[in-house]
């Protein structure tokens, strides 16, 4: 069982509970920064009419709402790669049934890291946050990083994204009334710490930001690329998907054409949600 400082919330243990009642395949949603669980609520519910049974935790001491959480930014701080991933392999270790794992951005990398674990029946992460061993460093991608990084201290604070940041970096390829939307629908602070991790783990052999590439338990693998994304453009999707490509098992790639990183929470998410559930099923009973 992995060192863990939080308990798992109440509402987590229900959907584990009522997971493991239900007998059906789990599938485990995993947001990344700037997002809360609340990110998932329409593809948990599109999961469950496909026979599913949908969990969406949290990061440890997530608030519920956009509301509390921009009220309340300091909740976020300080949270690392490792800490994240250990709160979710612990939520995994508690289900009866092998998850499938579905991620966003950081939360895709963390599907990847927990894959890599041999915890997932099969993974979908898109536009997953990079990992040791990724080496393309896009300017669009430093950009959005630099609204962390370019401040050392911000490894221990919560940070949030202004307007413009968040279209730059989530709401580029939608139209502007759409993007406020998603901006005050969606966005809250995020913590700084896993920006300096994913930037640094080419040079820090002892990284959390790191994947079991090579673990034949990772088991099927289907990277998801929007091809407008300018937080984790296609150079880093792309060279994530020919590492992963040392595993055994099945690993697929698809780019999602003109779809920038909100792709999961935009007017056209359920394109991604059935290409998503369209690889689980193909594994999963």
């Amino acid at each position: 069982m992995p060192h863990h400082e939080h308990d798992i919330p109440r509402h987590t243990v229900d959907q584990i509970e009522r997971a493991n009642k239900s007998g059906r395949t789990p599938i485990l949603f995993i947001h990344g920064l700037w997002l809360l669980p609340s990110s998932w609520d329409r593809w948990a519910a599109l999961a469950e009419e496909e026979g599913y049974v949908a969990l969406t935790p949290g990061w440890p001491d997530d608030p519920e709402t956009v509301d509390e959480a921009n009220e309340h930014p300091e909740v976020f701080a300080g949270k690392t790669v490792g800490q994240v991933a250990d709160h979710y392999h612990e939520i995994i270790e508690a289900l009866d049934r092998k998850p499938a794992l579905i991620g966003h951005s950081f939360g895709g990398l963390l599907a990847q890291i927990l894959a890599g674990r041999g915890l997932s029946a099969a993974t979908v992460a898109v536009d997953a946050a990079p990992f040791r061993g990724v080496l393309p460093l896009p300017v669009s991608a430093l950009r959005v990083a630099s609204v962390v990084i370019a401040n050392p201290a911000n490894w221990w604070r919560a940070v949030p994204l202004t307007f413009d940041q968040f279209r730059y970096g989530f709401a580029n390829a939608v139209t502007e009334e759409e993007a406020k939307e998603l901006f005050a629908a969606f966005a809250v602070p995020a913590p700084g710490a896993p920006l300096f991790q994913a930037a640094t783990a080419n040079v820090n052999p002892w990284t959390e930001a790191k994947v079991d590439i090579e673990n034949p338990e990772r088991g099927p693998l289907l990277i998801i690329s929007g091809e407008r994304d300018n937080t984790v453009p296609r150079a880093i999707t792309e060279a994530e998907f020919k590492r992963q490509q040392h595993n055994p098992g099945i690993t697929e790639f698809t780019e999602i054409p003109g779809r920038g990183h909100s792709l999961t929470i935009d007017h056209g998410w359920s394109d991604v949600a059935a290409i998503s559930f369209n690889f689980i099923r193909r594994f999963t009973a």
